[in-house]
C-alpha cells in the first residue's frame, strides 16, 4: 500500500510564512534606515537652526542690555531677560560685566521631568553656552552667554520617533497586503504543481499534467516536470501493451489465436459453478482432427498449420457470441456452449461445424485439401455430475465417433 513518507522537521513553517516574514522586513528595515535617516538630517538641520537663533537672540539681548551693563544696573539686566529671554527657548543666560565679573544669572525654571533631559540633549547637540560680546561705541562692555533649553531639539525627536512608529505601522500594513498578493501569484502555481504530483502518487494516473504558469521559473518547472510525466506516461502505456500481450500470449494459442487450456478451463469450472447455482445446463464439446498425423507427414507442417488456422476459422464462425471455443493442443479443439436452453441445440452445432468442413481447404502453391472433425458432445448435468467426470464423458464421446465412422466426419453424444 502506498503511503505518503511522514517527515517532521522542528521549527517547520511554510514558504508563504517565509515570504511574509522576508518582505516585513525588508521593507521595515528599509524604512527604518530612511526614517533613521532623515531624523539625522533633520538634527542636524534643526540644529543648525538653533544656533542661529541663539546668535540672534544673543545680538538682540546685546542691544537691549548694553546701556544697563555698562551702569552696571542688574535690576534692569534682570528686567530686560525676564520680559526677553522667558518666551525664547533657553535654559540660563549668563551676563558678565567688562571684568568678566558675573552681573546677573538667568535660568529657567524647571517646569517638567523632562527639563533636565532636554537640557542634556541641547547641551549633547549644540555648542553652549554661545558666548557674545556686548559692545558700545566700538568697545566690549560685557559677555552674554547663552545656553538652549532644548525643547525645540526634544519636541522634534519625538514628533520623529511618533512618525517613524507611523511609518513602520503603515509599511507593515502595506508589506501584508503586498505579501499576500505576492503569496497568491507565487502559491497558486505551487499548489497545482503539489495537487497533480500527489494525485499522481495516489492515483497513479501520470495523464495528469501542471497548468502554465504567468511565473517564468515555475513556468519552466512545470515543463519539465510535463515532459517527464510525458516520458512516464508512454513508458507506463509500453508496460501496460507488453503486459497484455504478455497475459494474451499465456492464454491465447500463438498459431490460430484461440484461446488455450490455460484459459478454457477456468471458464470450464465457473461454467459447472454457475450451472450448480442456478440449476442451469451447458454442453462441452471436443474436436479432433482427422488423419491430420498423415497431412503433417505427406504435406508437411506448413499445411498442416494451415488446416488448423482454417478449422479454427470455421469454429468461430458457427458459433454464438457467448459459446467458447478453445485449442488445446495438436489438432485437439474444445467448444464451450454456455447456456444450453435445448438439449438438440448442442447436436444442431455440431453438424453446423461439420457441415462447415466440407468446402476444401486451400493451401499453399495452389492445392486444396478437405479435412474432417470427430466431434464428442457432453451436456451437464446430464451426463455428469463433477467437471472430471465432465471431460471424461466429452473425450469417450469422440473417441467413439472416430471410431465408429473410420476418418469421416461424425458426432457423437454420450
Amino acid at each position: 500500500m502506498n503511503r505518503r513518507r511522514q517527515v517532521t522537521r522542528p521549527h517547520a513553517y511554510t514558504l508563504s510564512r517565509l515570504l511574509w516574514r522576508t518582505q516585513l522586513r525588508g521593507i521595515l528595515l528599509a524604512m527604518s534606515l530612511t526614517a533613521l535617516t532623515l531624523t539625522l538630517l533633520g538634527v542636524l538641520a534643526l540644529r543648525n537652526y538653533a544656533e542661529y537663533q541663539l546668535h540672534l537672540l544673543a545680538r538682540s539681548l546685546g542691544y537691549t542690555l548694553e546701556a544697563a551693563v555698562v551702569f552696571r544696573d542688574a535690576a534692569a539686566v534682570q528686567e530686560s531677560l525676564e520680559l526677553i529671554a522667558a518666551p525664547e527657548d533657553l535654559a540660563e543666560v549668563r551676563v558678565l560685566d567688562s571684568q568678566r565679573s558675573l552681573l546677573v544669572d538667568w535660568q529657567r525654571p524647571a517646569t517638567h521631568g523632562w527639563s533636565a533631559l532636554e537640557r542634556g540633549l541641547a547641551d549633547l547637540l549644540l555648542s553652549q553656552p554661545l558666548r557674545y560680546p556686548i559692545q558700545y561705541q566700538g568697545r566690549t562692555v560685557g559677555e552674554l552667554q547663552l545656553s538652549s533649553q532644548g525643547s525645540n531639539l526634544s519636541r522634534f525627536l519625538q514628533n520623529g520617533a511618533l512618525a517613524l512608529l507611523l511609518c513602520l505601522a503603515i509599511g507593515s500594513l502595506v508589506a501584508n497586503l503586498y505579501s499576500r498578493r505576492t503569496q497568491r501569484e507565487l502559491m497558486a502555481p505551487l499548489r497545482a504543481f503539489s495537487a497533480v504530483a500527489r494525485t499522481i502518487a495516489r492515483e497513479r494516473t501520470f495523464a495528469r499534467r501542471v497548468p502554465s504558469s504567468p511565473i517564468v521559473e515555475l513556468h519552466e518547472l512545470g515543463e519539465d516536470f510535463n515532459q517527464l510525466l510525458d516520458e512516464i506516461e508512454a513508458w507506463q502505456n509500453q508496460l501496460q501493451r507488453e503486459n497484455a500481450s504478455l497475459a494474451h500470449q499465456a492464454s491465447h494459442d500463438p498459431l490460430t489465436g484461440l484461446p488455450n487450456r490455460s484459459q478454457f478451463e477456468p471458464a470450464l469450472t465457473r461454467a459447472v459453478r454457475q450451472a450448480k447455482l442456478t440449476g442451469g445446463r451447458f454442453a462441452l464439446l471436443f474436436l479432433d482432427c482427422n488423419r491430420f498425423k498423415a497431412i503433417n507427414d505427406e504435406l508437411g507442417h506448413g499445411a498442416g498449420d494451415q488446416v488448423l488456422i482454417s478449422i479454427a476459422e470455421r469454429l468461430r464462425s458457427q458459433l454464438r457470441e457467448e459459446d467458447l471455443v478453445a485449442r488445446l493442443g495438436g489438432d485437439e479443439f474444445a467448444v464451450l456452449l454456455s447456456p444450453l436452453h435445448d438439449l438438440e441445440d448442442a447436436q444442431r452445432i455440431a453438424d453446423k461445424i461439420l457441415a462447415s468442413m466440407l468446402p476444401p481447404i486451400p493451401l499453399t502453391g495452389s492445392s486444396e485439401i478437405v479435412a474432417s472433425l470427430s466431434i464428442g458432445i457432453a451436456i451437464y448435468p446430464q451426463d455428469a455430475s463433477s467437471l472430471d467426470e465432465l471431460l471424461q464423458q466429452a473425450d469417450t464421446a469422440m473417441y467413439r465417433a472416430k471410431r465408429n465412422q473410420s476418418g469421416r466426419q461424425a458426432a457423437s453424444l454420450r
